[in-house]
């Protein structure tokens, strides 16, 4: 079993930086993913990373602004994120599970434990 939960988010201006943080209980070594769930639209991928750190995927709408990174002798994952804009307002929540291959870290069916969620507002 695995515990997650997030934090870091708030408000915020267009332009800011937030850094997200996603403390895990148990286990470590899953693939982990960031997902976001703004009002009245689906849960949306933005971001993965491997077990151990070395691959990391990120859709296209966060490319280049966010950045994935974990430490896995702490049990941490971090998400930061740049040059934020209104249309990254949403809840974040951060997923571990056995994603193996490019198409699963996509895929919310492949992660097996979620935290709470922690929410981001970035005013205009």
């Amino acid at each position: 079993q695995v515990h997650l939960v997030e934090s870091g988010g708030g408000l915020v201006q267009a332009g800011d930086s937030l850094r997200l943080s996603c403390a895990a209980s148990g286990r470590s070594f899953y693939a982990m993913g960031w997902f976001r769930q703004a009002p009245g639209k689906e849960r949306e991928f933005i971001v993965g990373i491997s077990w151990n750190g070395d691959s990391t995927y990120y859709a296209d709408s966060v490319q280049d602004r966010f950045t994935i990174s974990r430490v896995n002798n702490k049990n941490l994952v971090y998400l930061q994120m740049d040059s934020l804009k209104p249309e990254d307002t949403a809840v974040y929540y951060c997923a571990a599970g056995d994603a193996s291959y490019y198409s699963d870290y996509g895929r919310p069916e492949k992660y097996k434990y979620w935290g709470q969620g922690t929410q981001v507002t970035v005013s205009s």
